[in-house]
């Protein structure tokens, strides 16, 4: 059992700088793929960033060069940085741990980014 909880949403002025955070209740923590999702208003739920077990990467296009994923296993946490904010950025992010042997994941609730322009 466990969960994350995702926090740091907020209103943001387009260009500005905002940085999300999700906090586990996971054992081993450390072994978990995680990721960070978003679903815009009248969207489907995108793949923004995902950070796996051994630290690799991965970002969808259209948010190269701008938003950073980074992840603490200390403190059982992940981040998303998103920088030069733009109003197609806004939606409710999502983050998810995911394990394959034995298969579990957990997703947070969401959290709300709302951009100003």
């Amino acid at each position: 059992q466990g969960y994350v909880v995702e926090s740091g949403g907020g209103l943001v002025q387009s260009g500005g700088s905002l940085r999300l955070s999700c906090t586990a209740s996971i054992n081993e923590f450390y072994a978990y793929d995680l990721r960070w999702d978003r679903q815009a208003p009248g969207k489907e739920r995108e793949l923004v960033a995902g950070i796996k077990s051994d630290y690799k990467r991965y970002w969808a296009d259209s948010v190269v060069g701008r938003f950073t994923i980074a992840r603490d296993n200390t403190k059982n946490t992940v981040y998303l940085q998103i920088d030069n904010v733009k109003a197609d950025d806004a939606a409710a992010y999502y983050c998810s741990a995911h394990l394959y042997t034995p298969p579990r994941e957990f997703w947070g609730r969401g959290v709300w980014v709302t951009v100003s322009t």
